[in-house]
């Protein structure tokens, strides 16, 4: 009988190492050899694009204003495709980004060499779109899978708009296509602090109650000379800053303050004091239009649920007085100094004027007289042009002049909030 001899402790350990040492080139060797593809990248020539109209600027406020709504305002990204074999899965994966979740999207593709071409919607962090006030830039990258085969992959690098800026009318390719409708996004009648100003408004004691179309046209009036009297008490002064800082020289926009910002800055343009006075009417139940020519916007109101009668009101006539530096000026006898006075004299008739020579016009008498002149002067201010463009605005493809009806708009576009 042989025995076998049993190698040494240091021995067996040299044996180990050397068998250890032979099986790793056989494992490399087989995690290193290449997975068969089943599809060719070029036969599937996937591509992912960005709509050309918007020249590679993404825009917060078109996203935010139409994210609800079935009516996009233009197909913005696009995968196109090639079917590389017959009821193919498709699915495209686009990674998410600082304002975008990860999006899967998949779909059959029935034949075999027939191209396909998809709209695949971005699931959007919305919130971090609100917040963007300064532009940034963004990389999307698009994965398209067959079969759970990756197959191939594109990457989109765009420029992203702040939140307040508002694209009017972007040109490409010969053609202007016009996004002036946007405005009513910055319109915002369920703003929060609407309540509030409501309060304060039936505190000044213009009026008792807010009730829209259920007691006519003049209290409809009555109610509008509310507000109006309550954005004179807050002095919002005129500003006109209205440009940014965007690239395309094919993009007119527009940097559209919020409503929070009018109220607390106490500035405001055209469109800015237009979407400001529209979201409290709105709130109350009324029905604003908004009226656009070149380099200009002045708002509309209907007196009657049925839309029979329009007033109009030019909002940027309350920075032609400040009621708060007048009131910090009053004197210990209750009157202005002549350079106070002379500012707002202009607005009263001479019996107000005598009134208040003699003591019988206090400083809340005076300013409510200043008020209601001022609000007759901005009802007539844009009457004569009103009329004269009357065809321009009835003319549905006038991109110059346009008539945005709030009331009817919101089942396109939905309030920036």
């Amino acid at each position: 009988m042989v025995r076998l001899r049993q190698p040494k402790p240091r021995h067996r350990a040299v044996i180990l190492w050397l068998l250890a040492a032979a099986l790793v080139p056989l494992v490399a060797c087989r995690r290193a050899a290449p997975t068969a593809k089943l599809f060719d990248p070029s036969q599937v020539a996937f591509s992912a694009t960005y709509n050309p109209l918007f020249d590679s600027q993404l825009y917060p406020s078109m996203i935010l204003a139409t994210t609800s709504t079935s009516q996009p305002p233009a197909e913005t990204f696009t995968a196109t495709l090639t079917s590389p074999a017959d009821n193919a899965v498709l699915r495209i994966v686009i990674d998410s980004s600082s304002l975008n979740y990860v999006t899967i999207f998949q779909e059959i593709l029935p034949r075999r060499g027939q191209t396909y071409t998809f709209q695949p919607s971005i699931k959007w962090k919305y919130d971090q779109l609100r917040s963007l006030r300064q532009p940034r830039t963004i990389d999307l990258t698009f994965t398209c899978y067959i079969n759970d085969e990756e197959v191939d992959i594109k990457n989109l690098h765009l420029n992203c708009r702040s939140v307040n800026e508002c694209p009017l009318s972007l040109l490409y390719q010969g053609r202007t296509t016009d996004f002036r409708y946007l405005f009513a996004a910055y319109v915002n009648e369920d703003h929060p602090q609407i309540e509030q100003i409501l309060a304060d408004i039936l505190a000044q004691g213009t009026v008792s109650r807010f009730s829209g179309y259920q007691n006519g046209p003049e209290s409809v009036r009555r109610q509008v000379f509310s507000i109006w009297y309550y954005i004179l008490n807050r002095g919002i002064a005129y500003s006109s800053i209205t440009c940014t800082s965007n690239p395309s020289p094919r993009a007119n926009v527009q940097h559209i303050r919020f409503f929070d910002e009018v109220w607390e800055t106490r500035q405001a343009n055209c469109v800015d004091a237009c979407v400001f006075f529209a979201s409290i009417l709105r709130k109350i139940g009324l029905k604003p239009v908004i009226f656009v020519e070149p380099c200009h916007a002045y708002l509309g109101y209907y007196t009657d649920k049925n839309r029979r009668h329009l007033e109009l009101l030019e909002t940027t006539i309350t920075a032609w007085v400040n009621f708060p530096d007048i009131e910090r000026n009053l004197r210990d006898d209750g009157l202005l100094d002549d350079a106070q006075f002379l500012k707002i004299s202009k607005y009263l008739d001479d019996k107000d004027i005598e009134r208040y020579h003699n003591h019988q016009l206090d400083i809340d008498a005076l300013k409510l007289a200043v008020a209601r002149n001022l609000f007759s002067k901005a009802t007539d201010y844009d009457r004569e042009t009103y009329q004269a463009n009357l065809a321009h605005f009835a003319d549905t493809a006038s991109i110059t002049y346009q008539r945005l009806d709030i009331e009817q708009l919101r089942q396109s576009v939905q309030p920036i909030n």
